[in-house]
């Protein structure tokens, strides 16, 4: 047995997971590079998810983060409440950031975003043509 290796977990998919997957495969069709999304899929299912059964803890700890505002802080302590006993953890893969949270010996794949895509949905924050403020 390796050293700092825990019992394999069973890792799930969750529906939002899968939501990303569909939205990173927009996102690469938008770029002309879908030929990168059997890759992400040949990772996801060969490397990450072994990974993360055999060493659930490799992911960087998502609460380690620093409260750089009152709102973060205030964000970070709901979210802390909310999680319980259980651990929320970030894993960097290539281009990829991928969020998954461990309850015992379940991690749910609860992320995943392209370091390229946004965060905001400005499109529906603007009808065409009608400016910032509408």
């Amino acid at each position: 047995m390796v050293t700092g290796q825990s019992k394999t977990l069973t890792v799930k998919i969750t529906a939002n997971f899968e939501r990303n997957l569909g939205e990173i495969e927009k996102f690469l069709s938008d770029t002309d590079a879908t030929r990168f999304l059997d890759a992400l899929l040949d990772e996801l299912t060969s490397t990450v998810i072994p990974n993360i059964e055999r060493f659930p803890k490799m992911g960087r700890n998502f609460m380690d983060r620093p409260a750089r505002s009152i709102e973060g802080s205030n964000g970070l302590d709901s979210l802390g409440k909310q999680l319980g006993d259980g651990e929320l953890r970030e894993y960097v893969l290539n281009d990829f950031l991928l969020l998954y949270a461990q309850y015992g010996q379940i991690a749910y794949l609860l992320s995943i975003k392209h370091h390229r895509q946004l965060s905001f949905d400005f499109a529906h924050l603007w009808v065409a043509g009608a400016g910032a403020f509408g």
